[in-house]
């Protein structure tokens, strides 16, 4: 399994000896470090030999779980985003780095940590961390600079060789462009050469200079280059003296792009992680640069091998590319406007996402949200610099999407940060309140949730705002059930809804309500009013495509189906919300379906299957950084869960198939959701 180590989407040439090197470092040492000046390829190495990468050697290593770290400006998002790549979705309220060591400490796993260079200082933190903390992690780090840790094995890439890796490489490259040039005359070898020394032999360059055999004879390339190598001025800071090879194919390709071509290529330095054409078109047209000349200039780059396709439909620069486009930017004194165009794009994304939260597009909002992550995150740090009232409300409307799919810290400190730095008592101020404290109570701070509650309360009876009112009613009675008060929440909710009488659709604040009020109904036992309630509130979110109230609807009638003994019933419902829960990508939602639908199957005795789900349960309860967490009822349930089938196993045979299922926690989330495990079993 390769978890999430990006494709190779060329031949790779050359470094043999360098990759026998890196394979066998691997397998022998906790930390390694691939080094090199920029665009020696340290990345490409470092892909290509996990690729290749089988039998005993990826076995002992680990699942690979791979982290960009080029997508972050600074060291404030570092453990957070190494968070995100392994898989842990941090609800806890300890310290970032204690609890992702936690949830690392007996798994056996190889970190990659890609483009270390601007976050040296913190990463060597946290590695020494990581290491001391999980005796099985592996740790592969590719940066400009070590990390000078004691246990460092620290391999350093040299360009390639002239002659040989070097020349095999423009050919290779030049000849998917002009396939002429598949068979090589001697003249060319000599030119191309000639080439690869002026270039040092650094791979980008070449790259980046093999892209313009489409517009000219590799012999006035030569020429070209030459004369541009001959002009160069002395290297700026940006670009130290032992990349000046790098800074002239960089400089020679911009030199060569169509004057849109480089206008682009510096507006879309703005961009963190990876975009689209659209977002490229409403970010960087303005001026000379239109909409449909944004498209054409986008392919130039794509050919010039400037921009690299990330994913289908997706591009981004390597941070080499985008730190030139950036300087550029910054001699145009664009630096300012293209960031403010960036931000009021994600701004408009994000109140999109809000306004179609409730309806059919939501999984597919969700999935834009996860996807656009880097550069929601890079707007609003332009924003509480330059706009905090604008930061304010892009905060506001990102902070319950990213509560609800694991990317709790950074919700919590965008909206510290955005609420700190502009005080008010606007409507988007008190949505940021909100939001705060729905983090608040997912990371187990009920009292000071409680508090923004009651705010958030006062705030909307001053506004005779309903919205606001449903919405902080929703943050009380998620607060008082989570501490186990399930009256004070039906009370709570309940008095607000007879005060904002109507259907739930569109508004998302009335269906939190009703939703809190089918869980009140449940946690005080009234089983048929909280059926009933959970079967409408059900039914009105099928009919719009609704899928989080939906999936927690299911939720709560899994719950009654058991406790009016009918598991069948339980486990259908288990397997809906398992469903949608998945679809949006909400760790806790599913461990709590995981923890029902292991319910279910006890409660039908199958004990094995019970038992292998609860330990898939427990590998996502510890994702989120918990053993359990919930309404109080649910742990009566997992307690007689397990009590039965260990009765029924015996506890040897319980424990083996709880290992089972924790080994292959994202199998059994797979059969659970096509309704296979009790199939399975039988």
């Amino acid at each position: 399994m390769l978890g999430n180590i990006p494709h190779e989407v060329d031949r790779f040439v050359g470094r043999e000896v360098d990759e026998a090197r890196l394979t066998f470092a691997l397998t022998s040492n906790q930390l390694i470090t691939l080094t090199g000046i920029a665009g020696v390829g340290k990345t490409r190495l470092a892909t290509h030999a996990l690729h290749h990468l089988t039998g005993p050697d990826l076995a002992g290593l680990g699942e690979p779980c791979w982290v960009d770290l080029g997508a972050i400006p600074d060291a404030r998002l570092l453990t957070p985003t190494v968070a995100e790549a392994v898989g842990f979705s941090d609800h806890t309220s300890d310290l970032p780095i204690d609890a992702l060591c936690d949830w690392l400490s007996d798994r056996r796993l190889l970190l990659v940590l890609d483009s270390c260079e601007h976050v040296v200082p913190t990463c060597r933190r946290l590695v020494a961390r990581l290491l001391a903390a999980c005796p099985q992690l592996t740790v592969l780090a590719t940066s400009r600079q070590p990390l000078e840790l004691s246990p460092e094995v620290r391999i350093d890439l040299e360009p390639l060789p002239y002659a040989t890796d070097a020349l095999d490489l423009f050919f290779t490259r030049a000849a998917a462009i002009a396939p002429a040039l598949r068979r090589r005359t001697p003249a060319q070898v000599e030119d191309v050469a000639e080439i690869c020394r002026l270039l040092d032999g650094v791979p980008l360059a070449i790259e980046l200079a093999s892209a313009q055999v489409m517009h000219h004879p590799i012999r006035e390339i030569v020429g070209r280059l030459t004369s541009h190598l001959g002009e160069l001025a002395a290297p700026t800071p940006v670009w130290p003296r032992r990349h000046q090879s790098l800074r002239a194919a960089i400089g020679w390709s911009h030199e060569l792009c169509e004057p849109l071509e480089r206008l682009l290529w510096a507006r879309l330095s703005v961009f963190r992680g990876t975009f689209d054409e659209a977002s490229a078109r409403a970010v960087c047209a303005g001026g000379p640069l239109s909409g449909e000349d944004v498209g054409a200039a986008l392919v130039g780059l794509t050919e010039k091998s400037v921009v690299v396709r990330a994913a289908p439909g997706r591009f981004r620069l390597l941070d080499t590319v985008r730190e030139y486009g950036w300087m550029w930017l910054g001699e145009l004194e664009g630096r300012h406007a293209a960031a403010t165009h960036h931000a009021d794009y994600f701004l408009a994304l994000a109140r999109a996402a809000d306004q179609g939260w409730a309806g059919p597009g939501q999984v597919a909002w969700y999935r834009k949200i996860a996807v656009e992550h880097a550069d929601l995150c890079a707007a609003l740090d332009h924003l509480v610099a330059h706009e905090p009232r604008r930061a304010v409300e892009l905060a506001s409307l990102v902070g319950f999407f990213w509560s609800c799919c694991g990317h709790l810290p950074e919700a919590r400190l965008y909206l510290e940060q955005a609420l700190l730095a502009h005080t008010g008592s606007s409507a988007a101020h008190a949505r940021a309140y909100w939001a705060l404290g729905v983090v608040l109570v997912l990371q187990g701070e009920h009292e000071e949730a409680a508090k923004i509650g009651r705010r958030c309360a006062r705030a909307a009876d001053r506004s005779a705002n309903g919205e606001d009112a449903l919405a902080a009613a929703y943050l009380l009675g998620i607060t008082h059930l989570l501490r186990g008060e399930p009256s004070e929440a039906q009370a709570v909710v309940e008095h607000v809804l007879r005060q904002a009488p109507g259907p739930a659709f569109p508004s998302a604040a009335t269906l939190r309500c009703r939703l809190v009020q089918v869980f009140a109904f449940t946690g005080l036992g009234h089983f048929e009013e909280a059926a009933k309630h959970a079967t409408a509130l059900r039914a009105e979110c099928i009919a719009h495509g609704e899928c989080w109230t939906r999936a927690y609807t299911d939720y709560q009638l899994a719950l009654i189906a058991l406790a009016q003994g009918r598991p069948a019933d339980a486990a259908e419902h288990a397997r809906a919300m398992l469903d949608g829960k998945s679809r949006l990508g909400d760790s806790f939602g599913v461990a709590l379906g995981l923890d029902v639908l292991a319910a279910a199957a006890a409660a039908s005795g199958e004990g094995e299957t019970a038992a292998r789900v609860s330990g898939a349960g427990h590998v996502y309860w510890r994702s989120v950084g918990h053993t359990q967490r919930g309404t109080p009822e649910l742990r009566d349930v997992r307690e007689e869960c397990w009590r039965s089938a260990r009765a029924m196993l015996g506890d040897q045979a319980f424990d083996r198939a709880f290992t089972r299922g924790a080994t292959d926690s994202v199998g059994v989330m797979t059969l659970a959701v096509a309704g296979e495990l009790l199939d399975d079993a039988r």
